[in-house]
């Protein structure tokens, strides 16, 4: 029960980009097209898990058995960047179009904070106590969090292309503005597990 309760916060509550304000380069950039969302969401998802399960178990079994904890972010750094280039040569080879539409946004997953945020709360203090099922669990949340979001936002923004809008608000203003309506609307899923 504690894992679904974990899952539907880290998704709804917890939300990376509208609650956390996390990675919001990536979402206004890439947030223009549904499809290119849908990919840059597809790559933030492996590359959270992925690292966020790789920089958890080198914390776990090298940095903190050691006392190098200070270490932490110059060797999460290393490894993010690592599995970005992974998936980054990945989409190359197996979508080029996707690859393509996302251009520069996808090597700079590597400095998303989102990515290195979570890998930052996974072994905060306050989740000393947590293992692979809830770190599991925790980047997958915060990823489709992020995913659901770039994607509901991207259709959104499809929509104000087309719409009456004053000038002053056009492009990026009404993309804020959009951002942070959606930001209040989730803050009532707080009282779902609250």
């Amino acid at each position: 029960m504690n894992l679904i309760i974990l899952g539907i916060s880290s998704i709804l509550i917890q939300n990376v980009i509208l609650s956390q304000f996390l990675g919001i380069c990536s979402y206004i950039g890439v947030s223009k097209k549904s499809q290119s969302a849908i990919g840059m969401g597809l790559a933030v998802i492996f590359v959270i898990l992925t690292s966020s399960l790789l920089t958890f178990t080198i914390d776990k079994f090298i940095l903190y058995p050691n006392d190098l904890i200070y270490m932490r972010t110059i060797v999460y750094i290393l490894v993010i960047s690592g599995v970005v280039q992974f998936v980054e040569m990945f989409i190359k080879k197996a979508a080029p179009l996707i690859y393509k539409m996302l251009g520069i946004y996808l090597p700079l997953i590597t400095t998303n904070c989102a990515v290195l945020g979570v890998a930052l709360t996974v072994v905060a203090p306050e989740n000393k106590n947590w293992g692979y099922p809830e770190v599991i669990v925790y980047s997958l949340g915060i990823s489709i969090g992020y995913t659901l979001i770039i994607y509901v936002f991207s259709t959104m923004r499809e929509r104000l292309e087309n719409s009456d809008i004053p000038e002053a608000f056009k492009g990026t203003p009404i993309a804020f503005i959009t951002t942070g309506i959606m930001a209040i609307a989730f803050m009532g899923f707080a009282g779902l597990l609250g």
